[in-house]
């Protein structure tokens, strides 16, 4: 049995709220489906980050009903001859430019359908060369959350690009792992996951080394140490992540993103 659309849309993208951009993609999205609803999963990604809108969308899509049709814009090549997509799994829909801004969410699922965005009925009557956001993917999406097959929506493609994206290093009793996002808190979330850390650090004594500090434990709440003192957590993405109690651990560390973090047994 097909997917069944629900009336959610999601919204990712990196337009921030300061242009307008966002609601008018909502008001196309209203004027086509008034009984939609409409949930920003953030609207803040970094300008022209996929890989941050790939981390950050693979981390909260799950979390919404089946049926959910979820728009990710993150699109530096807008008006080139990258594709626009529409894709149906199992348990969701996904509209977003084809550059790999997807790839965790169709590793996870079960992919029924993809399609190139052809059928120009579906767009809005003026499509501008910079705003596919309004003019394809916002209608798109609109009628996805109305019943419209996804076959009518344009041809048919099998091979969607998915991107590789920095994964730590392992050796037999070391990782060496990257920071992929830094939250607005300032907390450093590496690529560094729960089941990678149980595989390779065995010991319950290890060091983890980041920005010429040690840390010697992993604390369950940023509580568990002093305020201003770094911790090391397992946070709700089951991402390792670095944090200062009550404090931006990025300034206070000068880390970036993209920075290394190591963690070695300590024989």
């Amino acid at each position: 049995m097909r997917l069944k659309a629900n009336r959610f849309i999601t919204l990712t993208t990196d337009f921030g709220v300061a242009d307008g951009f966002v609601g008018t993609m909502k008001g196309v999205i209203y004027t086509i489906n008034p009984d939609v609803i409409i949930i920003d999963i953030s609207n803040e990604i970094g300008a022209h980050d996929i890989s941050e809108a790939a981390f950050l969308f693979g981390a909260a899509y799950r979390y919404f009903p089946r049926g959910t049709v979820h728009v990710i814009v993150v699109d530096p090549s807008v008006g080139s001859r990258r594709r626009a997509i529409a894709v149906e799994t199992e348990k969701y829909y996904f509209v977003a430019p084809d550059n790999g801004v997807l790839t965790y969410a169709i590793i996870r699922e079960k992919v029924i359908k993809s399609v190139e965005l052809t059928n120009p009925s579906f767009f809005l009557d003026e499509v501008s060369d910079t705003f596919h956001g309004r003019d394809i993917f916002a209608p798109v999406a609109a009628n996805l959350s109305l019943g419209t097959a996804i076959e009518s929506l344009g041809v048919e493609i099998d091979d969607l690009i998915k991107t590789s994206f920095p994964e730590p290093e392992v050796g037999q009793d070391w990782i060496r792992g990257h920071i992929i996002h830094i939250d607005r808190f300032g907390n450093l979330i590496t690529d560094i996951s729960r089941k990678c850390f149980n595989t390779v650090i065995s010991s319950s004594d290890f060091i983890i080394k980041i920005a010429g500090i040690e840390l010697y434990r992993i604390c369950r709440s940023y509580a568990d140490v002093s305020v201003g003192e770094p911790l090391a957590i397992f946070n709700s993405f089951g991402n390792l992540e670095i944090a200062v109690n009550h404090d931006n651990a990025a300034k206070v560390l000068e880390v970036k993103k993209g920075d290394d973090i190591k963690i070695i047994v300590n024989r």
